[in-house]
């Protein structure tokens, strides 16, 4: 018989503004993407002990990581150097060491938006903390909430011999764009697979990895 394989969604903090109680949140379509797909879904609580999430990371066929808030400068050693939204050290906590034992094990693992640069911070890279700021570009990266979440901001160059870019079927794509961070020097084990036009790292992979 056939075991639908177990992908682990790792969760973010939240505190209820009525009652100050604690509780973990991820999106929901993130979590029907991969029931659609035939696994299992399985949020992974930041709040757990690493004794604990080591027990669990061995169950798990799959991980991904996806979109939030910033990724805490702390962990990629260096200061903030611009203003940071909805940081939360246990988040970036759990998913650096998921990220590195997935790698480490050949885990399949997906980085969505936030995800993949905790990926690329986790094996060592560093961040772009805010593009507007810090990168000489005018081309826009993040919109206000006002603007549909669908709205094709700019296209995407995708790298020919890519993972990605036989899943699309393309080299190129039109793209929604929800981030005011980025990728700034990859990992030694990243490869770059897809660029903005203004050269913002959009897309990376792990060589001989899942």
């Amino acid at each position: 018989m056939h075991n639908p394989p177990l992908i682990g969604i790792t969760s973010a903090r939240r505190i209820d503004p009525n009652g100050g109680w604690p509780y973990i949140e991820t999106y929901a379509k993130n979590v029907a993407a991969i029931e659609k797909a035939g696994g299992l879904p399985v949020l992974i609580s930041p709040e757990l002990q690493e004794s604990t999430l080591k027990a669990i990371f061995e169950r798990l066929d799959g991980v991904l990581i996806p979109g939030g808030g910033d990724v805490n400068p702390s962990f990629y050693l260096t200061d903030p150097q611009a203003e940071l939204i909805n940081v939360d050290d246990e988040r970036d906590r759990l998913e650096v060491i998921f990220a590195q034992w997935a790698v480490e094990n050949d885990v399949p693992i997906l980085g969505i938006c936030r995800g993949a640069q905790v990926l690329n911070v986790a094996l060592g890279g560093t961040l772009v903390q805010d593009i507007p700021s810090q990168l000489p570009t005018t081309l826009q990266h993040d919109f206000p909430r006002h603007i549909p979440r669908r709205h094709r901001a700019h296209t995407v160059n995708v790298d020919e011999n890519s993972y990605l870019a036989r899943y699309l079927g393309q080299s190129k794509v039109n793209v929604n764009s929800l981030h005011h961070q980025a990728i700034q020097q990859p990992a030694p084990q990243v490869r770059v697979v897809a660029k903005a036009p203004d050269g913002v790292i959009e897309a990376i992979e792990i060589p001989e990895r899942r």
